[in-house]
């Protein structure tokens, strides 16, 4: 394992992180404590978890593996994503009882869309109630995760209230967040990325992406994580873990690490922003639609499109296998907009859910 220090503190972290967003049958406690615990052993010292996460019962499952483990070995790190002061106290004390911590590592102001979301979170105490907790000892660092754009975050990293920061990067939409990662690198922050792969696109479509692979990396998901880690600002890869063998496979990135050269990172760059301008990452900020249509899931079918062409079939065999919806829920957006206004990535959404539409009565005229 490699070790990197977060931001300017003086923490040292394991450079692959552990996110506790994909535990399999959350109900198992022990079980899946067990797959934390395997992580420990394979020299992640890194934790991430959330209230809410895994049907609310992520803050549990890592509370019981650290439990046993040696104080001193891990950094855990948790978040809230309310603006009010009282409910973000009650929701970190109920986090330091799950976690079974005197005190969190880091801290997340979590989930801030945009620069008015940011001012509810000041306007509504949860910054204040937030740093009174760091000077009770009950927060060591105080960090946020963001899908804001370069100006917007710019504006909130420059008043320098976080020492760390957790935001979407990876081999599809690093075009994205790369201005906000040298703006936080600037400050000298730490940077977590997470969905490192995409939440599983990379792998599913390994073919697609094999351009990212250079000739000493065995697979595309070794390729996604060390493309992440040849950048220097970045303090860790967070991974959501099912498996010790998807532990194992992160783990040699960083048991075999070796930077990609300059001059082949910026090949891979240039190679993504030119085949995947437009791809939707998924972030689910587009919720909640008025008409209930679930948009990331549409969204992922018309990646399907980007990464494979236009057939039509592309995309009603994605919504149909993977999803088990068809196209014809498209046709309940109203065009009101409201997801294009929320959407980090400035997609044409309501346009994208017209062509669904046209994709699914183009194969149905086919099957006539």
């Amino acid at each position: 394992m490699i070790y990197r220090t977060y931001g300017k503190t003086e923490k040292q972290i394991s450079a692959i992180g552990f996110g506790g967003m994909r535990f399999p049958d959350p109900e198992q406690i022990e079980k899946n404590a067990e797959l934390v615990l395997y992580a420990h052993a394979k020299e992640i010292t890194y934790f991430d978890t959330a209230p809410g996460y895994c049907k609310d019962k992520s803050e549990e499952i890592i509370g019981t593996a650290l439990r046993q483990m040696t104080p001193g070995s891990f950094t855990v790190s948790t978040k809230c994503s309310s603006p009010d002061g009282k409910e973000l106290r009650t929701s970190l004390e109920r986090s330091l009882e799950r976690l079974g911590v005197d005190c969190i590592d880091f801290f997340n102001i979590w989930c801030i869309k945009s620069a008015e979301d940011w001012e509810s979170r000041k306007q509504g105490g949860a910054v204040e109630a937030l740093l009174k907790a760091r000077d009770e000892g009950l927060v060591r660092h105080i960090a946020c995760s963001t899908h804001m754009m370069r100006d917007e975050a710019t504006a909130m990293l420059d008043e320098e209230v976080f020492e760390g920061v957790t935001l979407g990067y990876n081999a599809v939409n690093f075009p994205f967040r790369e201005q906000v990662v040298a703006d936080a690198a600037r400050h000298r922050m730490g940077i977590i990325t997470m969905n490192p792969l995409n939440g599983g696109l990379i792998p599913q479509n390994a073919e697609r992406f094999d351009f990212i692979r250079s000739e000493d990396d065995p697979d595309v998901v070794h390729a996604a994580l060390r493309f992440i880690l040849s950048n220097p600002a970045i303090t860790a890869a967070l991974v959501g873990f099912s498996s010790k063998e998807e532990i194992d496979q992160a783990v040699r990135v960083a048991e075999t690490f070796t930077p990609l050269p300059a001059q082949r990172h910026a090949e891979i760059q240039d190679q993504i922003r030119d085949q995947f301008d437009g791809f939707c990452t998924g972030c689910g900020y587009c919720l909640p639609c008025p008409q209930g249509l679930q948009i990331p899931k549409l969204m992922d079918a018309y990646n399907q499109r980007i990464l494979r062409g236009p057939a039509a079939e592309h995309i009603t065999d994605n919504l149909k296998w993977l999803w088990g919806v068809g196209t014809e829920t498209a046709a309940d957006c109203i065009g009101c907009g409201q997801c294009e206004k929320a959407c980090t990535q400035h997609l044409p959404i309501i346009e994208r859910l017209g062509e669904i539409v046209e994709a699914g009565r183009e194969v149905a005229a086919k099957t006539k």
